[in-house]
């Protein structure tokens, strides 16, 4: 190990994105471009169109928190990712300092998190409504969704700021080169030059509080709502229940199907082209797909929508 490459490591790393691919650069730049451009036009009207809303039940503040997430999340990786593919040239990569690369992680990991206890409280509110739903008025108040989604940024920044410290004091070594077109936990871990199980602790106990906790909440939420729904007599009952809970159940299992294949799996499985790739669809695709999953699922999104788009009659279909 030379002296060169240590203190260029110290100084930075070199995010490669899709500079291996210069002649499907301009087209993967539109693609992106455009759903990002979309992305960003979907989250912003559904905060748009709740803020529209006279009377807001907790519900829609969720949802209006959850695409304030989406939108903040899609922010913070893609249009550094945009400006890399409309570089000129044939090099290596797109230089990065060690804190951008830090502080690009910690943000990707806190949105990611905020946005993983969010999906728990918005299961605890559908459990709320369906089983207590002569209490929900009194249980699910203002009050109490402004403190879970308080709740859920902070446990969403103090885990990211732990891991992202445990992260960045591991030992870089050898090549700067990042397979990757942001930093992203797995294509650090992959250049730390350790080999220890031990080094893995931090992203497994970051896995545990992100992913398992609030995972457990919400199969919890939801097998008291299933308990519930078996003494329903009437069909139309549960299928008013099971449509209000689809739209959620989706993006939950979106979110944390992705999330689980990509970080929980021990580091020599890694494959940092596969990762790559994989990670252009869950930081592009889904975003955009839960605005689309909510505006079609939900009626008083769908309503408020139309309501700010001007498409009178659309509301009360």
């Amino acid at each position: 190990m030379d002296s060169t490459s240590n203190n260029t490591i110290t100084c930075g790393f070199l995010l490669q994105g899709f500079f291996e691919f210069p002649h499907l650069r301009p087209l993967l730049f539109l693609v992106l471009l455009a759903v990002h451009l979309a992305t960003l036009s979907g989250n912003l009207l559904i905060l748009v169109a709740v803020v529209s809303v006279p009377t807001r039940p907790p519900m829609l503040l969720f949802l209006c928190q959850l695409s304030a997430i989406e939108l903040c999340y899609t922010l913070v990786v893609v249009p550094r990712s945009l400006a890399d593919l409309s570089m000129p040239g044939h090099g290596r990569g797109s230089p990065i300092s060690f804190l951008g690369c830090a502080v690009q992680m910690q943000m990707f990991v806190a949105l990611g998190g905020a946005e993983c206890f969010l999906l728990a409280a918005m299961a605890y509110d559908r459990y709320v409504a369906i089983c207590h739903p002569l209490r929900y008025a009194s249980i699910v108040t203002p009050g109490l969704c402004a403190r879970l989604a308080l709740a859920c940024c902070l446990g969403g920044l103090a885990v990211s700021v732990g891991l992202t410290v445990a992260v960045f004091h591991l030992p870089f070594c050898g090549s700067c080169l990042l397979v990757h077109f942001f930093c992203d936990i797995t294509a650090l871990l992959h250049l730390a030059c350790t080999r220890s199980y031990i080094d893995e602790l931090p992203l497994l106990g970051a896995c545990l509080v992100l992913l398992l906790l609030p995972s457990m909440l919400i199969l919890t939420s939801y097998g008291a709502i299933a308990s519930a729904l078996r003494h329903l007599h009437g069909g139309g009952g549960r299928r008013k229940a099971a449509s209000t809970c689809a739209s959620h159940l989706a993006v939950t299992f979106l979110h944390y199907g992705c999330a689980t294949f990509m970080y929980v799996r021990p580091k020599s499985s890694y494959s940092p082209r596969l990762d790559r790739t994989l990670a252009l669809v869950y930081t592009n695709v889904t975003p955009l797909l839960y605005p689309l999953i909510y505006s079609l699922r939900n009626r008083e999104i769908t309503s408020a929508i139309h309501r700010v788009l001007g498409l009178r009659g659309w509301g009360s279909v």
